[in-house]
């Protein structure tokens, strides 16, 4: 296998850039810029030079061996100042030398090929280098650390066991069989098939916290969404006016809201027109405020704006600034209510985190309900008595499979290239 080179940290400027030698000639490489290497896993300062001499930079050099290193292969790690011409001219050195540029998250790829990573870590450090949010960081560091394969090494070695149990049976069908494995294999289905439900029912909200929350501002025209929205984003991000129907398209804007991503949605003012372009911006704004996870409703008391407020949906009056009412109300104008609304806002969406699964990505919930299918065949087979044993076996056989699947063991290789070219070169 080659041995690759790339710059592992972003590019720019910076008080220090690391570039990563990975492969059976990483030390090899690194000796043609500094001629004498720190031993295993030690570090040391070097000079390195360009083949014909010139000093290219002082560097800090990491050396560790195969397999302990973060591909499984040898690495070395220069720290070098991070200016432009000084990584360049490194890089420009070691292209020089039997070494090539690593293609996007080669480096991370052969760390899975060498078995130090599984699949849905590879994902979860995807997840972790685009963490804006302090909910996305906790989540993504929880797929890295390996949590998702550990509970699925748990589910596969039960399905194993149950699957144990049915063979010997099939296996001596001839003979007088002691103990009725029947009570136990159901006991062992179950316990996954739970432990597999449970986190289905949790993937919806890890998946919000990977990819964003939408809340929907939602009233009628003139109701204030527009300011509230800018408020709320610190910026003009919306046209405002006392013009009616001016927010004609979804106005989206991205924000931190106690650590979890959301984007807050402006819609086009709900009302009944004859402006074809306006009554394009409503029906947009009607189906995104049915799909976003949580509405702020502008609305006056008794009010009807055709879409329905929802258990966890925030309602309030508009224009606190000019009632003379006690209604609970909002103005982006003046500030009164935003900090009150803000709270609330963000624990409702606090609340629905808490249920967040380990599942974060489409794929292990499509590879987890598979999973979950065969185990309601396989228990279903069980009960119906021991004829029905070895299709049960291929069941649990192909949950089993399904469940691998999740953390690359199986039928993964078509996906690789799909999720390492998401990587930046040095990963």
């Amino acid at each position: 296998m080659d041995t690759i080179f790339a710059l592992a940290t972003a590019q720019g400027r910076a008080g220090v850039a690391v570039v990563r030698i990975s492969g059976a000639a990483a030390k090899a490489v690194a000796t043609q810029l500094c001629s004498d290497l720190p031993a295993s896993r030690g570090m040391a300062t070097r000079i390195l030079r360009r083949s014909d001499g010139q000093v290219l930079d002082h560097a800090l050099v990491l050396v560790f061996d195969a397999p302990r290193s973060f591909t499984g292969e040898d690495v070395v790690e220069l720290h070098l100042h991070g200016s432009i011409a000084v990584v360049s001219a490194v890089l420009r050195e070691l292209s020089k030398t039997d070494a090539r540029l690593a293609e996007p998250g080669e480096f991370t790829r052969r760390a899975l090929e060498n078995n130090k990573m599984d699949l849905a870590q590879v994902e979860g450090l995807g997840d972790l280098i685009e963490a804006e949010t302090e909910a996305q960081r906790l989540q993504a560091l929880r797929t890295v650390s390996g949590e998702l394969g550990q509970r699925i090494e748990v589910w596969r070695s039960l399905l194993i066991r149950a699957a144990a149990l049915i063979e010997v049976t099939i296996d001596f069908a001839d003979e007088d069989v002691p103990v009725d494995v029947t009570p136990e294999v159901l006991d062992l289905l179950k316990q996954v098939t739970e432990d597999v439900d449970d986190q289905l029912q949790g993937f919806a909200s890890a998946e919000r916290i990977r990819t964003g929350f939408e809340v929907a501002i939602v009233g009628a025209p003139n109701a204030g969404k527009s300011t509230l929205l800018n408020t709320l984003a610190k910026r003009d991000a919306a046209i405002t006016s006392d013009i009616a129907g001016t927010t004609r398209d979804v106005i989206e804007v991205r924000m931190d809201l106690g650590g979890l991503p959301v984007t807050l949605l402006d819609t086009a003012g709900l009302r009944d027109t004859g402006d074809r372009l306006e009554a394009e911006g409503i029906a947009r704004a009607f189906s995104r405020a049915k799909d976003a996870d949580l509405r702020v409703f502008l609305i006056e008391p008794g009010e009807d704006l055709g879409v329905l407020v929802q258990d966890g949906d925030v309602v309030r009056a508009p224009k606190a600034d000019i009632r003379r009412d006690a209604v609970p109300s909002v103005s982006g104008l003046s500030g009164h209510g935003v900090d009150t609304l803000v709270k609330e806002v963000t624990q409702a969406l606090l609340s629905r985190s808490q249920s967040a699964g380990l599942a974060t990505h489409e794929r292990h919930r499509s590879a987890m309900e598979n999973a979950l299918s065969d185990l309601s065949s396989a228990s279903v087979l069980v009960a119906a008595g021991p004829d029905q044993y070895e299709i049960a076996a291929d069941q649990m056989r192909i949950a089993i499979r399904s469940l691998e699947a999740v953390v690359g063991r199986v039928d993964v290789e078509n996906l690789l290239d799909e999720i390492f070219s998401s990587f930046c070169l040095g990963k």
